[in-house]
């Protein structure tokens, strides 16, 4: 389910009230957040809470804390005690932030016995980016460009990040992953930046992105679906290499990777997931 999904909607850990609209959503997959969003004095009752709601048939991924924080040991083994008692805990995945050691992460997926999104936010995480694509229990890539930015000490400009976003695109197609997991578009109230975020990310070949509200799971899913225009056009190409021979399409010449392309946009077209219904802000 991480592998093919475009859109991760992160939940607060220590507000488990929101847990059931994250979900109601559509979002693809929803992140139950211990890191970020979690003031310290409360990160002990927001894992009780995640690990309460995901016992109960809840199903999400969940962000521990950092290798080097205080508090991962103990949301590692939390998640792990869910996924040994429950055959279907709803664990879909660990989130781990501030990737950059691949054997961390081995280790990561081997306790808890479920997917890690290895989420890196640092240059030395982009120097191992094919290490991590390629460790045991990796599922998946994600970019935290904002932090990435801060331990670089640039600005977060499409141009200062985008040799990291390039950087985990290639590793991922290397290591036989999915495409990467884009970061958050923190202007909410700005449909235009979220719009051209997610094309320019989806045209470097991220196929996912991390949402931080509900209304950002829409446009995310279309920005992912293919067009009518993509789709009559590979439909076209399909038709004419069947035909066999050196053939033209819309006045270019079709080959191998062309038929690849338009094969992909297909496949994308026909596993678009459900729209995403209507949620009232928290």
């Amino acid at each position: 389910m991480v592998q093919e999904a475009r859109s991760f909607l992160f939940v607060p850990g220590d507000r488990p009230e929101r847990f059931d609209k994250a979900v109601a959503s559509g979002a693809d997959v929803v992140i139950i957040d211990l890191e970020d969003a979690v003031a310290p004095e409360a990160k002990s009752s927001a894992r009780d809470a995640a690990v309460a709601w995901l016992a109960a048939g809840g199903r999400a991924a969940v962000r521990v804390n950092a290798a080097d924080h205080p508090e991962h040991q103990a949301d590692v083994a939390a998640l792990a005690g869910i996924s040994s008692g429950t055959p279907d805990s709803g664990l879909l995945a660990v989130v781990l932030p501030k990737a950059d050691d691949p054997a961390i992460a081995s280790r990561v997926a081997a306790q808890t016995d479920v997917p890690v999104l290895a989420l890196v936010e640092s240059a030395l995480g982009i120097v191992r980016a094919h290490e991590l694509a390629s460790a045991t229990g990796v599922s998946r890539l994600a970019f935290g460009h904002l932090d990435y930015a801060v331990d670089l000490g640039s600005g977060n400009g499409r141009e200062a990040v985008l040799l990291a976003r390039s950087t985990l695109v290639i590793a991922s197609r290397a290591a036989g992953l999915p495409g990467p997991i884009d970061g958050v578009t923190t202007a909410l109230d700005d449909a235009q930046v979220l719009a051209d975020d997610l094309h320019y990310a989806r045209d470097l070949g991220l196929t996912g992105k991390l949402l931080i509200h509900p209304k950002q799971v829409e446009p995310t899913h279309a920005a992912h679906r293919p067009s009518e225009e993509e789709v009559a056009w590979a439909q076209r190409v399909i038709e004419a290499a069947a035909a066999g021979g050196a053939v033209r399409v819309d006045g270019d010449m079709v080959d191998a990777p062309v038929v690849a392309r338009a094969e992909g946009i297909i496949a994308r077209a026909g596993s678009a997931a459900r729209p995403a219904q209507p949620v009232e802000d928290a």
